[in-house]
């Protein structure tokens, strides 16, 4: 479904009988009309040796030729439950691919297909922006009444400090059992690097108040905050954001709910808290895509997420109607750098007997990023 298809659902219209339109914000195709052919014979070139993993944001010319799709933790755990597979193309984004090199086997290689496609968020904090925000909490003698929670979409040397430092990783659909979990071992939390998702899940989930919570700005002295401020704070949240679905506002709800009636608003929890807190339903990628494949047929639904996601949605349930919850275009600008000309170019590469972009953590770095890791898998 076109971009154009979702904005004019946004205004009540059936699509179904109007057809013709323009399609302003669309992707473009591929400048090479031979790219599919040239990717299927890459890939059939390739076997078994391979998995393509293809994250619900990417493009469809790309999801098109992904073994599996999941969120960047499905996937991560697919390569490494495959360890057959001896090269991973990870279309996602950097972070995403580390976590998958940290949980293979040495024998296999992990590929980027485009080094530039990396995270916003992610980027927001640096392994020495962490590292000085612990040195202050350490002189305050906070250090060990504080345990570090990390996002997955946080680089290796985050998940790294996370495990040097008794802390877990979290994903969208279990951050407050990682959050229940650090406040059963110490009296703080810092959260990293999604101060959205931190907080809805300390407020909306664990039943703190936003008084309990405080940003650390990385780049104030002393995060922005007064002593007294950090030592009355129960959950520190790193200073940090989705710039999708940061985007979307309580206005846009107010619109779809003008619009369509009966519509449900399902959103993801790295939206704004007030976003979130308007929201008729809230959960992870994973759990939007099972929310519309199992909704009764008929039903509408406004969806606050990534657009190559939503379309695909609306384009796999046309018994429902499925509308972008914003009016501008909201696509993932780093994700959609893996297109299929990057693709190809990678699976041509490996087989003419070339392996590029290989994403390498240093084994000092997995080391404390996979306890991490490992912490959250033996969550209860």
């Amino acid at each position: 479904m076109a971009l154009s298809d979702l904005l004019l659902l946004g205004e009540g219209r059936d699509l179904r009988s109007e057809r013709g339109v323009s399609c302003d914000g669309q992707l473009p195709s591929a400048s090479d009309p031979k790219l599919v052919e040239r990717a299927i014979a890459a890939r059939a070139a390739l076997g078994d040796e391979v998995m393509i993993l293809g994250h619900h944001y990417q493009r469809d010319e790309v999801i098109d030729f992904a073994d599996i799709r999941g969120d960047s933790f499905k996937l991560a755990q697919a390569a490494a439950d495959n360890p057959q597979a001896k090269y991973i193309f990870f279309c996602g984004v950097h972070f995403m691919a580390e976590s998958a090199d940290i949980l293979t086997t040495s024998e296999q290689q992990v590929i980027l297909p485009d080094l530039s496609a990396g995270c916003s968020m992610a980027d927001m904090a640096s392994s020495v922006q962490v590292n000085d925000c612990w040195a202050q909490l350490e002189k305050l003698n906070l250090g060990s009444k504080t345990i570090p929670i990390t996002y997955m979409n946080s680089s290796a040397a985050i998940k790294a400090f996370t495990g040097k430092n008794g802390g877990a990783v979290c994903t969208s659909s279990n951050a407050e059992r990682a959050m229940k979990w650090a406040f059963e071992k110490g009296e703080k939390v810092l959260f990293l690097p999604d101060q959205h998702l931190g907080r809805n899940t300390a407020v909306l989930k664990l039943g703190l108040t936003l008084d309990d919570c405080v940003i650390w700005n990385p780049w104030k002295s002393n995060g922005g905050l007064t002593e007294e401020q950090i030592r009355n704070a129960k959950v520190i949240l790193w200073r940090g954001h989705c710039s999708v679905h940061g985007r979307f506002s309580l206005e846009n709800i107010k619109d779809a709910r003008s619009k369509l009636a009966d519509v449900k608003i399902l959103v993801h929890p790295e939206c704004q808290h007030e976003v979130v807190a308007a929201a008729d339903v809230v959960g992870s990628t994973e759990m939007i895509i099972q929310t519309i494949t199992n909704a009764p047929a008929g039903s509408s639904w406004a969806i606050g997420t990534e657009l190559n996601l939503v379309q695909r949605l609306a384009n796999e349930n046309p018994d429902k109607n499925v509308i972008f919850l914003d009016k501008t275009i909201c696509y993932c600008s780093t994700m959609n750098r893996i297109d299929l000309p990057h693709l190809v170019w990678a699976m041509e590469s490996l087989v003419g007997g070339e392996v590029v972009n290989q994403i390498r953590v240093s084994p000092e770095i997995a080391k404390h990023a996979k306890v991490a890791l490992d912490r959250m898998l033996a969550l209860p």
